[in-house]
This record gives structure tokens, sequence and C-alpha cells, in this order.
């Protein structure tokens, strides 16, 4: 078990929205957050719930955190005895929110967590749209001058991977419809590449996903994304989220140029070596069969599933 139980609000009406905010280490300005986030939504009329997440921190957050349950009401604290990452604290508090609507977002100042009550409205509004994302419109964070060039080049691969237009593959603030949205928790990985997958869970399952322009501030506390390693994985999670959904996306491309190649090659040992096939034109059409099959079956079996 990574979590203690969450303490539980005084009140007990209704919730229609649920705000998932998990912390790590930041005992200087999480209370400014949350004092942020709960003025928005007071000042909005929806019945919420703050469930804040402390992932085991190694500073004094959660002291801080406990100090504020006594001034809202309407926070739940949910302490983890173990570091999870992000992804499983934004997993566990999505199965445990009681709000139809689950938003997500960090509690480093950067996102302008005061518009929430806009994403919500958006979904409230338009029942055929199930999650909205704020797409930021610039970079603020650490390794600016890698970050961009490697995040234009992962959302171009998941643009073309999902046949989708994506402003903002992996940003923070999101809110979605809970309902929608469980089936796939179980997809998510523990790291920062969470918000990429349940982006492209909705896209590849044809949920309808609207993009809201948003502003991006320099974070306060230290950051926790490590480049290199993170980069990596934000590829590979891209990559199996649409194995998942649709693997012919990933594996026929690569089998049809194989195998264009293959025959090119035998064209051309036909002709410099009459009834002659080079090892190697045997070697790349072969692969490219065994992908082409590997990728039909995989199709097959992601068709036959009904789990969604």
């Amino acid at each position: 078990m990574t979590s203690a139980p969450a303490s539980t609000p005084p009140t007990a009406d209704a919730v229609h929205v649920t705000v998932v905010l998990p912390c790590y280490n930041e005992q200087d300005h999480v209370l400014l957050e949350i004092e942020r986030i709960t003025k928005a939504l007071e000042a909005s009329g929806y019945a919420y719930e703050l469930l804040v997440i402390d992932d085991a921190s190694t500073d004094g957050t959660l002291r801080v955190l406990q100090e504020a349950l006594l001034r809202h009401p309407h926070m739940r604290l949910l302490p983890f005895r173990r570091n999870g990452g992000s992804g499983t604290a934004r997993r566990i508090g999505t199965q445990q929110a009681r709000g139809e609507i689950v938003v997500w977002t960090d509690a480093d100042m950067t996102y302008p967590n005061e518009r929430i009550p806009e994403l919500v409205r958006m979904l409230d509004e338009d029942p055929t749209v199930d999650q909205v994302v704020g797409a930021r419109t610039s970079e603020q964070g650490s390794h600016r001058f890698l970050r961009v060039p490697a995040k234009w080049f992962i959302r171009k691969l998941a643009e073309v991977l999902s046949n989708s237009k994506i402003p903002d593959l992996n940003s923070g603030l999101r809110a979605f419809r809970r309902s929608v949205a469980l089936p796939y928790m179980r997809l998510l990985p523990p790291g920062f590449s969470c918000v990429t997958t349940i982006t492209l869970a909705f896209l590849s399952n044809q949920h309808d996903v609207r993009y809201v322009p948003i502003d991006y501030a320099k974070r306060a506390g230290t950051s926790k994304f490590k480049f290199v390693r993170d980069a990596y994985r934000y590829i590979l999670q891209v990559l199996r989220m649409v194995m998942y959904f649709n693997p012919l996306k990933v594996l026929m491309p690569v089998a049809l140029t194989l195998l264009t190649v293959g025959v090119g090659k035998g064209i051309y040992d036909l002709i410099a070596h009459p009834v002659r096939f080079a090892s190697n034109t045997v070697l790349i059409f072969v692969t490219g069969v065994l992908i082409a099959v590997l990728g039909l079956l995989a199709d097959l079996i992601v068709r036959s599933r009904d789990d969604y």
C-alpha cells in the first residue's frame, strides 16, 4: 500500500469537481497554490473538493498540508508512505475522486489555476467534449534550449501517429470526465508522461479533446524533470500508447518500407546477377513480411478487446 487513508473534509455535500494536486517537496509555495485554487472555485459556485496528495515529501510539505486542512474545509489530504511519482498520484487521486469532473494541475505555481472553473464550465456546457487541456503558449522549464526542440519532435510524432492536431501534448493543467477516464487509469505510467498518456488515450479512442491557450509561468522551487531520462520516457510512452490502440500506425509503415526496399533490391539483383538474390535482399523482404504479419495480428487483438 503506497498511501495512508485520505482525510475526510467536514462537509459531505455532493461534489461536482475534484482537483487532484500532487505535491513533492513544495513546502515554500504549496499553501499559496491551495489558496489560489480554493479562491477560484469558491467564486465559481461549483461544489468541489481539493484532493492534495503528498508524494512522500522529504521536506516540510506534509506538515504545511496538515495545517492547511484546518483552514480549508473542502480539502482532503492523501499522504503517500513512499514516493510513487506524479503519475501514480494522479491515478490514485482520480480513482478516489468524488467529483464528476476531475482536474489535474501542479503545485509549483506554473499554471494559471484561477482558470480551473473556466475549463470545468466548457465540459458542462458541451457534453460532446470529454477533456479540456490548457495549451501552454510558452516554455519556461529548465533546459529550455533542449526541451523546446525535443518536445516539438515528440508532439509531431504523436500527431502523426494519432491523426490529431495536438497544440500541447504534456500540459499538466486539464479537466476531464471521470467516468470516461477511469478505464485508462491502469495505463498511466508513474512519472511525468502520465499527462501524455491520458491525452493519447482520449484521442486514440475517439474522445473529443479541446485545447485552451494558457500562460505558463516560471516554476517555484526546484524542477524534478530530468531531460534525457524523461524525454526518452515520453517517446516510449507515445509509441506504447499508439501501439496499444492502433498498432498498424506504428508497424505497417516500417513493414511497407522494408517490403519496398526488398522488392527494389530484388529487381536490382535480377538485373545485376540473373537467377540469384543476395542474402540481404531476402533478409530485408522477410523482415518486412514478419513485421506486417505482426502488425495485423496486433491489430486483430486490439479490435477483439472489449475493455473500452
